[in-house]
């Protein structure tokens, strides 16, 4: 990978912002990071930053690999929950940026509307990354990609990808982009009226034409797991959302769930992986509500494929921390090399 790829002072808000090279080389400074993690060996490279996390979404994996990335790096992180700021309430969105960048080397945000970090980033006058937005995802897809990689040979180019469920969501828009970005085959599968936006297709098909990828969208769950290398699916009900629509999502959504069935018609190596949370059981409180009140134990995916030697979502999860850390070193270090390799 070229070190004369520079992402410093970058904003991370979506990847449609990046070139196909310079998502590459956020993935390989993943992998960089995490083989010094696993080897224990420090890499306090941004010592003496200061990062704020804006949650208007509460989060488990996003606040927590955020900060150990963070720790890590040798840097301050803030936290502040949705109760903690008065960022739109009290207080313009630009207000806070312009206050918060005076203050902090960067700002992560994860709540609403993509207009708000991009308005945040507009506004800070120093990198802004994307947590999650209603429309994307970008460090989910990192992590995704770098489990792929670890699964496969030449990671997601030239393989197939099948998202499974309510592929409108934010989750299933950024996989459809990073597919398209580095060359895989996507596939959404689920009702015709939870597909990505008309625009967001077109988009992607336009640089599938340069990078070899492709685009399908389909409601036949045999014709999309056919031969597929990865099987992606997640919950029927976004983080938001009113708990008034879980008896229609169910009704449109019950034929999208990942069995062992499903599975068994994808590839023989193929792996299954999960944003996660998951509602495969009955152990969360929404799963025993669900369970009470529609009679269905596993929603999205069925126990017995969560649990599977196929399913690769805590690797998934756990590659969340590592892939951050990329983004927040290559976002805040002044040099674009990679950590133990010209440091």
């Amino acid at each position: 990978m070229s070190t004369s790829i520079n992402l410093s002072g970058r904003s991370f808000l979506k990847l449609l912002d990046f070139t196909p090279d310079e998502i590459r080389y956020l993935i390989d400074l993943s992998r960089d990071f995490k083989a010094l993690k696993l080897a224990g060996t420090p890499h306090r490279y941004l010592e003496s930053k200061n990062i704020v996390l804006l949650f208007e979404k509460t989060s488990t994996r996003t606040r927590c690999a955020f900060e150990v990335a963070g720790y890590d790096l040798g840097m301050g992180v803030t936290y502040l929950d949705p109760g903690s700021s008065q960022m739109g309430k009290k207080e313009s969105i630009e207000d806070t940026a312009r206050v918060l960048g005076r203050m902090y080397d960067g700002i992560e945000y994860r709540g609403f509307a993509q207009s708000i970090v991009e308005d945040l980033a507009a506004n800070a006058g120093v990198p802004v990354w994307n947590g999650l937005t209603t429309e994307f995802h970008p460090t989910q897809m990192l992590a995704d990609m770098l489990t792929i990689e670890e699964n496969f040979a030449g990671g997601i180019e030239g393989k197939k990808l099948v998202f499974m469920g309510d592929a409108k969501n934010n989750v299933a828009n950024s996989l459809m982009v990073v597919c398209a970005k580095l060359g895989g085959h996507f596939v959404a599968c689920g009702p015709r009226d939870r597909m990505p936006a008309d625009d967001l297709v077109a988009t992607c098909e336009a640089i599938c034409r340069e990078t070899g990828g492709s685009v399908t969208l389909t409601e036949n769950v045999g014709e999309a797991c056919s031969c597929a290398q990865v099987v992606y699916t997640d919950i029927w009900v976004s983080m938001g959302e009113p708990d008034e629509v879980w008896a229609e999502r169910i009704r449109l959504l019950e034929p999208y769930r990942v069995t062992p069935e499903v599975m068994a018609q994808a590839a023989d190596d193929a792996i299954f992986l999960h944003c996660l949370p998951s509602f495969h059981d009955t152990l969360t409180t929404v799963g025993a509500e669900i369970a009470v009140k529609f009679g269905v134990e596993e929603m999205e995916v069925a126990d017995t494929v969560f649990e599977s030697a196929q399913s690769k979502v805590f690797d998934e999860a756990e590659n969340r921390m590592h892939t951050i850390k990329a983004v927040l070193f290559a976002t805040l270090s002044p040099s674009p090399s990679r950590p133990g390799k010209a440091r």
